[in-house]
Formats: C-alpha cells, sequence, structure tokens
C-alpha cells in the first residue's frame, strides 16, 4: 500500500509538471525565448567573470577579446570547425589550439594530425622514416605540434575534468571551476575565470614594481603592466665602452652606439671611420712577417696575436702519405716511386700511377653500369654518370601530375606546382602546393553585421552567404510609414519594417472607429493588362504591390429580430436589417389541424390574429386531407378536405372472409363498426357447416364460428377386444376420453393357451434334431483321427488312453449350452 501511494504521488507530481511545461511553452512567444537566452546568457557571463572583475573593481576593459570568444560559443553557428565546415554543438567532443585558441571537433583534429603525418612521411625511404618525430600543424594558425601531442580524450578548457558534463548554466565545453592556467607571459600568477575559451585576459593583480632603469622610485601597477618607462634618458654604457645610452628608459639591452669613430683594424696597419658599435675589423693586407724558421713569411689575412710555426718543419710524409721525411723547410718532400693506391672519387678504385703531386687523375676503368631507373645497363668509363632517356611515369605524391624526370630513381620529388583549386569559401584560392585530397580550409575571417552595423559577429570566410545576421537588440529607428504617429516598438532588422498592428481607429459612416489592424501598407497582388509573349518574356511589373486598403464593413453587433418574430440575433452594423431565421412559420391556419410551413416571413397582423400565433394574409393555405383520427376497425379516411371538427359517418361497404375463410361477405363499414362482440360474431358467419377436422379425425358438426372447434365428437366408431375376436360400437368423445373399453372372454383365453403349446412342442423338436446332428458330426471327426495318429512317446512309457467322453465332452457340451440359453 505504501509503495502504490508513493507511485501515484510521483504519478501526479510528473503530470503536473508536464502540465505546466505545456502551458509555458504556449503561452510564451519566440521574442520571449530570445529574451530569456540572452538574460541566461548575460547571467553565465557575469558569473565568469566576477572574481576577476572583484580584483579590477569592476573593470572589464581587458575581457573584450574573451568575451568575443564566450559570445561566440553561445551563438548557434558562429563556432565552426574549420575542418568539416559544420558547427560545433553544446553536446560534441572539441579540441581547442593553444596558438589561435580556434575549436574543432576531437574527431576532425585526429584525423587531420594522421593525415598531416602520413603527407609529411610518405616521401621518405625506409631508412630515414622513424628517425624524426615530424611535427604536424594546426588548420588555422599553423601552429605545430608532435606526434606525441596528438589529443586523443576531451578535456575541459581548463583541461581538469576529462568529458566534461552538459551544463546549462554554464559556458559550452566548460568545467565550471577556476580556470588557474598560469599567464603567458609568465608572471607568477594564474588565471581567476572560471573555465573559458579564447586566451585569459591579463593578470589583475597589483604588484610594486620600479621603471626599466631602476631610477625612479617603486609604484604599485597591474601585474600585466609592471614594466614602465620614466621617460629619462637611460644612461647605461654602450658595448663600445666610450658613450652612454641617450634613449628614454626601455626594456631589454640598449641598442647598439650609433655614432661614428676613425679605428683601427686588428692588425693595426689600416685606420678607418666605421661605427662604434662593431670596433674590430680585418683589413685585406697579408701579415708577410717573418716566421721563426727565417726562410718564410706567415700568408694569413690581418690577425691579431703570434703568428705561429713554419707548416713546413718537422716530419712530412710523402704525396702519398706511406713515407715520411724530415728535411729542412727549405726542400720539397721527394717522391717514394711506390704505387699511389689512393681511392678515387668513384669510391670504389684506387689510383694506379706512382707517387705524385697534385690530385689524382679520374677513373677511366669500365665498368658495367646500371642507370638511375634500374630498367638499363651499359659498359661505360666508371666517372661517368649513366642516365637513360626513359621519363619517369609514375604519379606524385598529389595524385593528379606525373613525374616525368629522366632515369627517376623511384623516390619522385614533391610536386612543384601550385594548387590555385577555389576554396569552400568561394572568394580565395588554395596557396598551397599542389596535394591530394580536399584543401585546407579558408583562414580568413569575415565580419556579419546587423542592418544598423551595431552588432557584428566574426565567422569563417565563406559562411557569410549561409549563416543568419546577428540579432541585434537595438530599437528600429525607421519612421512610421501608415497614419500613425508612432510605430510598434520592435527591434533592429533587414528589409522592409512588419506591418503595423496597432488598430486602425478610423471614424466609419455608421459613426464608430474601425477596430482592425492598420492596412495603409497592405500587399495586393496585382493583375496586370499586359500578356507576355511567351515564356522567354520576363514581367515587368511586380506580382505584389504595396497599397493602402478601405476600411472593412463594421462589425459592432447590433440586436435584431427576424421577419417571423422568432428570435432576436446580433448581427453587424453594416447587415442590421430584418432577416430570415430558416425556421417554419408555425402559425395555426384556418383548419385549426395544421401550421404554416412556409419560411420564416413577414406577417400582417389584423385585429383577429392580434396574439400573433395565427396564421395572416402571407401565410399558406391547407390543402392537405382530413387525417382526424377514423373509429376502431375502419380502414377507410375522411372524404372531406381537412376541416375543424368532427367527420361524417362512414358508409362504405367492406369485403370480409367468414370465419372459416370460405365465403366473401359484404358489410357496412358503419354496422361493423358499431356491433359488439356477439353482433360482429354473427355478421362475419357465413351459417355453413364447419370444415374443420377435429382431433379424432371427424368434421366439426357446429355452424361457422370464430376459434377453435368443440371436442364433444358424437361420431359412432366400433371397439375391439385384445385379441380381435369381440367388437361393439361406442360414440367417439367417449373412447377419447377413455370411459369405455372391451375385454377378452375365457374362449379367447384358451384359444391363447393352445397356441403357445404348440409353439413349445415345435421348438423341442428342433432342439433334438440339432443334437442329432451334431453328434454325427463328431464321430466322423474322430474317425478321420484315428489312421493319423502316430506313436511317438519312449517304449518304457505307458499310455493311457483316454474315454470318449473325457475326448469329446468339450465338444459337446458347448453347443448344448448355447441352445440352453437360446431357448431360456
Amino acid at each position: 500500500l505504501s509503495s502504490l501511494k508513493k507511485f501515484d504521488e510521483i504519478k501526479k507530481a510528473n503530470q503536473a509538471a508536464a502540465k505546466k511545461l505545456v502551458e509555458d511553452q504556449l503561452s510564451s512567444s519566440s521574442e520571449d525565448d530570445d529574451e530569456d537566452a540572452e538574460a541566461k546568457q548575460g547571467k553565465i557571463l557575469d558569473k565568469t567573470f566576477t572574481i576577476y572583475t572583484s580584483q579590477t573593481d569592476g573593470d572589464a576593459s581587458e575581457l573584450e577579446r574573451t568575451r568575443q570568444y564566450m559570445n561566440e560559443a553561445f551563438q548557434s553557428g558562429a563556432m565552426t570547425c574549420l575542418i568539416c565546415i559544420a558547427s560545433v554543438k553544446r553536446n560534441q567532443a572539441v579540441w581547442s589550439c593553444c596558438g589561435c585558441f580556434c575549436i574543432f571537433h576531437l574527431v576532425c583534429i585526429q584525423k587531420w594530425a594522421k593525415d598531416s603525418l602520413f603527407l609529411v612521411s610518405s616521401p621518405l625511404t625506409d631508412d630515414d622514416f622513424g628517425k624524426k618525430d615530424y611535427p604536424w600543424p594546426c588548420p588555422k594558425c599553423r601552429f605545430e605540434y608532435k606526434r606525441s601531442e596528438t589529443p586523443s580524450r576531451y578535456y575541459c578548457y581548463c583541461g581538469k575534468v576529462e568529458n566534461p558534463a552538459v551544463d546549462p548554466w554554464l559556458v559550452p565545453h566548460s568545467c565550471g571551476q577556476i580556470c588557474e592556467r598560469e599567464f603567458k607571459p609568465s608572471c607568477g600568477h594564474k588565471c581567476l575565470l572560471l573555465c573559458h575559451p579564447g586566451p585569459c585576459p591579463p593578470c589583475p593583480k597589483m604588484v610594486t614594481t620600479t621603471c626599466h632603469c631602476k631610477k625612479a622610485r617603486a609604484v604599485p601597477r597591474r601585474c600585466s603592466a609592471k614594466a614602465w618607462s620614466c621617460r629619462l634618458p637611460c644612461g647605461r654604457t654602450l658595448l663600445c665602452g666610450q658613450h652612454v645610452c641617450e634613449n628614454p628608459c626601455h626594456a631589454g639591452d640598449c641598442q647598439p652606439c650609433p655614432r661614428v669613430s676613425k679605428q683601427r683594424c686588428i692588425c693595426g696597419r689600416q685606420t678607418a671611420e666605421r661605427l662604434c658599435a662593431s670596433p674590430q675589423w680585418q683589413c685585406d693586407q697579408v701579415c708577410g712577417k717573418c716566421l721563426p724558421c727565417g726562410n718564410h713569411t706567415c700568408e694569413q689575412v690581418c690577425h691579431a696575436g703570434p703568428c705561429g710555426d713554419c707548416p713546413r718543419s718537422g716530419k712530412r710524409s710523402c704525396p702519398c702519405g706511406k713515407t715520411k721525411f724530415t728535411l729542412p723547410c727549405t726542400e720539397d718532400v721527394p717522391t717514394c716511386g711506390d704505387s699511389c693506391d689512393k681511392v678515387l672519387e668513384c669510391g670504389i678504385h684506387k689510383c694506379s700511377q706512382r707517387c705524385h703531386r697534385g690530385p689524382c687523375e679520374i677513373c677511366r676503368q669500365e665498368v658495367e653500369k646500371q642507370c638511375r631507373c634500374g630498367k638499363h645497363t651499359k659498359r661505360m668509363p666508371c666517372h661517368k654518370p649513366y642516365l637513360c632517356e626513359t621519363k619517369c611515369t609514375k604519379i606524385r605524391d598529389c595524385q593528379k601530375h606525373q613525374c616525368r624526370r629522366k632515369c627517376c630513381s623511384g623516390n619522385c620529388p614533391p610536386c612543384d606546382q601550385v594548387c590555385g583549386r577555389t576554396l569552400g569559401c568561394r572568394n580565395h584560392k588554395c596557396p598551397s602546393g599542389c596535394h591530394r585530397g580536399s584543401c585546407n580550409p579558408c583562414p580568413e575571417t569575415v565580419d556579419v553585421k546587423c542592418s544598423c552595423g551595431k552588432t557584428v559577429i566574426k565567422v569563417p570566410c565563406g559562411r557569410e552567404r549561409t549563416i543568419k545576421p546577428p540579432k541585434c537588440k537595438q530599437l528600429c529607428s525607421r519612421p512610421p510609414t501608415c497614419h500613425h504617429p508612432t510605430q510598434e516598438k520592435h527591434y533592429c532588422h533587414f528589409g522592409r519594417c512588419p506591418p503595423c498592428r496597432q488598430p486602425c481607429q478610423k471614424t466609419l459612416t455608421c459613426g464608430h472607429l474601425c477596430p482592425v489592424s492598420c492596412h495603409d501598407e497592405a500587399l495586393v497582388k496585382q493583375t496586370g493588362s499586359h500578356q507576355s509573349a511567351g515564356p522567354w518574356e520576363q514581367p515587368s511589373e511586380p506580382a505584389f504591390i504595396q497599397t493602402a486598403l478601405p476600411c472593412p464593413p463594421c462589425e459592432v453587433p447590433i440586436p435584431v429580430e427576424c421577419l417571423g418574430q422568432h428570435e432576436v440575433s446580433p448581427l453587424p452594423c453594416h447587415s442590421a436589417n430584418p432577416y430570415s431565421c430558416k425556421r417554419f412559420c408555425g402559425r395555426l391556419l384556418d383548419c385549426q389541424n395544421h401550421t404554416c410551413m412556409k419560411e420564416c416571413h413577414r406577417v400582417t397582423k389584423s385585429n383577429s390574429s392580434a396574439d400573433g400565433k395565427k396564421a395572416g394574409p402571407e401565410c399558406s393555405q391547407c390543402e392537405e386531407e382530413c387525417t382526424k383520427p377514423r373509429p376502431a376497425g375502419c380502414p377507410h379516411r375522411c372524404v372531406l378536405p381537412c376541416h375543424p371538427g368532427d367527420c361524417p359517418s362512414c358508409l362504405q361497404m367492406l369485403k370480409i372472409k367468414c370465419h372459416c375463410k370460405l365465403s366473401v361477405l359484404y358489410i357496412e363499414c358503419l354496422k361493423l363498426t358499431c356491433a359488439d362482440v356477439k353482433e360482429k360474431e354473427l355478421l362475419i358467419s357465413c351459417r355453413n357447416q364447419c370444415p374443420k377436422e377435429l382431433p379424432c379425425g371427424h368434421r366439426c358438426k357446429e355452424i361457422c364460428h370464430s376459434g377453435s372447434c368443440p371436442l364433444n365428437c358424437s361420431q359412432k366408431v366400433k371397439l375391439r377386444c385384445l385379441c380381435k375376436r369381440l367388437k361393439k360400437e361406442v360414440q367417439c368423445s367417449k373412447i377419447q376420453e377413455g370411459q369405455v373399453s372391451l375385454e377378452c372372454d375365457a374362449l379367447c383365453k384358451e384359444m391363447k393357451r393352445k397356441a403357445y403349446e404348440i409353439k413349445e412342442a415345435e421348438t423341442k423338436a428342433a432342439l433334438e434334431e440339432e443334437k442329432r446332428r451334431q453328434q454325427a458330426e463328431l464321430e466322423a471327426f474322430e474317425n478321420r483321427l484315428k489312421g493319423r495318429r502316430k506313436n511317438k512317446r519312449r517304449k518304457d512309457e505307458v499310455e493311457v488312453e483316454q474315454s470318449s467322453w473325457q475326448k469329446y465332452k468339450n465338444f459337446i457340451m458347448l453347443p448344448v449350452f448355447g441352445v440352453a440359453v437360446v431357448m431360456v
């Protein structure tokens, strides 16, 4: 019982909630829904910015950029995935770029990253693939992410909650917690807004800081604007060491010294005017100082420090490097006379000349070379490359153009043509190199404005044709075009203003005011008289024109009585005339039996019909027959037309069959209807004997009568005893009543006994004859069996012969018992 009671309470609560929801939806208009949505959005934004504005004493000037991102998140169609060009819904998994803060579907960005990595790694060989972690770019700002940074899960904007729940009182895809992301550039503080899309606003904390040059006194400033300049000269010594910085107080290092001075080169031989910011420079003269050996001079260009030892001193090798010699620096190293054996440029063969100075000659050995594409071979000098004339027919990575390079090794270079296809926006062309697949979405944004231009939203390029203009909350300022002094208040819109819905209130001819809506600017279909020559001729006139319509007829209700004075109905003022109510007139005619069946009509009143219920001269005349009820049993109508008073007596003859239905009688209708029961019985009787049969089978002896015949039959019939020997004549009615019976006498009984004895004797003789026949059949059967019996018993056994009665008693007794049963 408790569970049923609880169930009933929950059921009633659900029904009440559903009823209230339906009433709210029916009572609210679309404008009210928009106003509720705007109010709800404003509350959510205020809640998101509360902690930040409390730090800035209500100053929200730094939140405009973040506010724009949040407004786009609320507006339908403003937040679009640039990969699939579809709107981002509230209940879809998304990913936000940390560079441009653009929002994409999680599935779309995963496919984008996979395709980008495939395009980068597809031209690589098997040896190079996997050695480098190639990045993938953001579709909009091209900010690069590592392969390991490919998103795999759906997080809120601040990254704290995975798969955030959909909450209508939070920003879409937000967890509702404090953001707490570090500001960029990092200042040690964290964002104070609730989890939000877009970049974090500047840090609102107050810190005490000094200027860039540290000369001014420290003052309290916002952390986001803590770097400030006192505008005094910097005064720091520049890199030249001679001058000081004369620029106003600034951040970072001082600029290079802009002055010019005479400066010596590194070796000190030349002097030239140069910028003070670059004091060290080299001249073009060779050093020429004598080396320690005393035989050679330094060949280095203008340098600082000692020249070093002679490069020809110490042990030196022969040109082939196999033998080393210790010789004075004035003597050249001789050749050793051995073979050179240096590996030639081909990397396969060695130099066959004797040790020599200078470079080895080119390899001239003939080898079997295969071309770069591997389709042809040829014997030729080793130093010459072999390129065949076969052009590569492979399709490049763009899947559009052939390689067409001679003797290509199979690693075809990327396509060098520009894509140039028109992007989905239909405004720009793809500037990327020729590629396969669809082009990247257009990264440009377009401003979509309302009619007055005060409300603007940014949408991706190409979406401005399909997206609805933003809803502007500014009131329309256009002047009214009807006769009213002011127009109804409505919001900014495109095209014509909506039709005026104020009451017309013009005075009509009847004196009432026109209650309908304003009709000064009604659209009427124009029916031109010009007939076009054919379907190719465009109509020059518009299909609809705007014109002022006349006021409709007055609809003020006025009570009016119908012509027949049956009812009073309120009729519109323009048609307030006597009318017919479409009922029957209903006035009593002169016959005093019927009413006027004419439709409601005007009746002229007279002195005799002053009561308003009698017919007048305009009513119809009664032309029907008399329909008054006749006496009981009279089937004829009144011979007079419809009349007042009683009808005359009926004098017609009736044709009626008698009681026995054999004769036809003609009787006056008046006599039959006025007679009593006995008289009617005599009038309808034909005076002949009744032809009906009694139950006993004899004919009725009465005269023609009504009802059933009497049962006392007086006819004489013969009565016999049971043995049919005795007979007697008796009245039929007494036999039917069972009053008379005839019994058998002694002679009849003696005859019955003798007949029974004769029958018994015949039955006994038949039984004896049957016994004799069966005995004869039994003896014949025993004689047949005696010759066929064989002795199969053992010799030492003594056979005991049965008597004939024991052998055949069953065959004899069964028929006897059967005959006895039959006799019994």
